[in-house]
């Protein structure tokens, strides 16, 4: 098993910390802020749990007035990028967790510091709830960070403007309408960095869900222009894709249908234990003469705690295949439990997938890990 995520806020890694703070504030009390963190309960917390206690403990030993505090990090954060460049530290998220914390009351302080912190731990999270609360304030200055000379910068623009941000607090009003994102992402879809243009796509595909006629009206707009913007086209119409949506596919060049095309042969184990590697294989025909657009994908019905199914997607690979050809398909799929996915015995489903189309299932168990 992988070392759990949670212990990334490792002594070593606090204690150094500490120490930088101690340069900006030569009175900080390090064997206090340390004491306090890796207390009796700190082995029982999860991840996000041990984020938060890390600002409650900086909290409890910087300097009581808030923007005093946050200056101390502020510089400490400078002082670190000036040193070893900018970079995406997620150990350090407890940083910008902090402005979070105590400085939403303080938007003139928080704002700006948040702009630092996130060259250094993304603020992608922390910026949520000033969304929430000041979108009047909010919503032009996500506008003004897409120009920023820093790339930490306009990715926190685009990726804190996310209507649907994973782990991240909900903004309904973007859910309902995006269109304050919307002069973001123009702003950035050629944005020279490859972290930005992804952060564009997956904003992209979250506003898809809710709009998808927008997403394929930008798509269209956007497509064609460079091979940069291609990708963040493709990247962020996938979950529409994997639904098979007829305009999304017919963007790419795949035919709604499946002429010519059968899947024959399917094969699988028909069990599988919780740690093993599930094996399947299948060939794809084209019994037309002539050439077609195909792309092959697959689906697992897993199965979840509360005992209903949820199917998740799998992309294999999308092709030309010529007229009377035959392409043989074989695939694994890791059955090992993750922080993000934790597996559960019994019936599972195999679906195969031709152009958002299902062609062929096989069913299969799951056993618990012997």
């Amino acid at each position: 098993m992988p070392d759990p995520l949670k212990n990334l806020f490792s002594e070593p890694l606090l204690s150094g910390f500490a120490q930088n703070l101690c340069r900006v504030l030569p009175a900080f009390n390090r064997a206090d802020f340390l004491a306090r963190t890796f207390d009796d309960g700190w082995e029982h917390r999860e991840l996000k749990q041990r984020m938060r206690h890390i600002a409650e403990c900086l909290g409890a030993t910087l300097p009581p007035k808030y923007p005093e505090a946050v200056q101390v990090l502020v510089d400490t954060v400078g002082h670190l990028i000036a040193e070893q460049g900018e970079k995406m530290a997620f150990e350090y998220c407890f940083l910008p967790d902090f402005v979070e914390v105590f400085g939403l009351d303080h938007p003139d302080t928080s704002i700006p510091a948040l702009e630092t912190l996130t060259r250094w731990s993304s603020a992608e999270f922390a910026v949520r709830p000033f969304l929430l609360r000041y979108p009047e304030r909010m919503y032009p200055q996500m506008l003004a960070w897409s120009a920023h000379a820093s790339p930490m910068v306009r990715r926190l623009a685009s990726e804190g403007f996310r209507p649907r941000l994973p782990w991240g607090m909900g903004v309904p009003a973007l859910k309902r309408d995006p269109a304050p994102v919307l002069p973001v992402l123009e702003k950035l879809k050629a944005d020279p960095a490859e972290t930005v243009r992804r952060s564009v796509a997956n904003n992209l595909n979250d506003i898809s869900k809710d709009h998808p006629e927008l997403t394929l009206e930008l798509a269209r707009r956007w497509q064609g222009h460079n091979a940069d913007t291609d990708w963040v086209v493709r990247h962020a119409l996938r979950g529409l894709l994997k639904k098979g949506h007829p305009d999304a596919l017919a963007l790419f060049g795949f035919e709604q249908g499946l002429s010519g095309i059968v899947v024959e042969n399917l094969q699988w184990r028909p069990e599988v234990r919780i740690g093993e590697t599930f094996d399947f294989s299948f060939l794809v025909k084209n019994t037309d003469k002539l050439a077609r657009q195909i792309r092959l994908e697959y689906g697992i019905d897993y199965l979840t705690g509360t005992g209903k199914t949820s199917r998740k997607v799998f992309k294999i690979k999308e092709l030309t295949l010529q007229g009377g050809a035959v392409d043989t398909i074989r695939r694994q799929q890791r059955f090992t439990d993750f922080a993000t996915r934790k597996h559960y015995p019994g019936e599972h489903r195999l679906r195969i997938l031709v152009n958002g189309v299902e062609v062929a299932i096989g069913v299969f168990a799951v056993l618990r890990s012997s």
